[in-house]
């Protein structure tokens, strides 16, 4: 009798496995988790700032593999390009106009001109600034940069379509 019941026990929970819809998991550090297809949003579906923000997340990947050959960041590229279009501007007329920390800021101009790309030069009119300016090298690297991050907004048209990305633009111009 007690081998009928085992026998029974068994059958029940193997039947209980065949009939259970299978979930694709993936293990991660020895759990298993439900795939992120299968999680659901609810409202962050309608809230612009998710989507605006998952929008930013690949545009930053797209940028930063499209420009890893010659090790630029977005923010770098920021920099250099308002920089090369604006020559002498002071550090603080920078971080206030792409809405950088003055410290982030002196971070990053650190590293650009330890490349040989961005100089600082003591202001004449104002001991405690310095303007900003892009070295020979800096211009000919800012050059090649435009070339590469115009390849990376071609990926943004195929991802999102030619006509949306412009659209985009012109919606988001109140931010810029």
């Amino acid at each position: 009798m007690a081998s009928k019941q085992g026998a029974a026990r068994r059958a029940t929970k193997a039947g209980a496995a065949i009939r259970r819809p299978a979930r694709r998991k993936r293990a991660t550090n020895g759990s298993a988790r439900i795939e992120d297809a299968e999680i659901g949003l609810d409202a962050l579906v309608g809230h612009a700032g998710y989507a605006v923000r998952r929008f930013q997340l690949w545009i930053f990947q797209d940028f930063i593999k499209t420009l890893a050959a010659v090790d630029i960041r977005p923010t770098q590229y920021s920099v250099m390009t308002v920089i090369g279009a604006n020559p002498g501007l002071s550090q603080m007329a920078v971080a206030k106009r792409l809405g950088i920390e003055r410290a982030r800021l002196v971070h990053l101009l650190d590293s650009l001109e330890q490349r040989d790309l961005v100089s600082r030069i003591p202001s004449a009119t104002d001991r405690r600034s310095h303007e900003l300016h892009l070295t020979a090298p800096g211009k000919a690297a800012l050059a090649q940069f435009k070339r590469l991050a115009a390849e990376h907004e071609r990926h943004v048209a195929e991802k999102i379509g030619k006509d949306n990305r412009e659209r985009l633009l012109e919606i988001l111009a109140c931010f810029t």
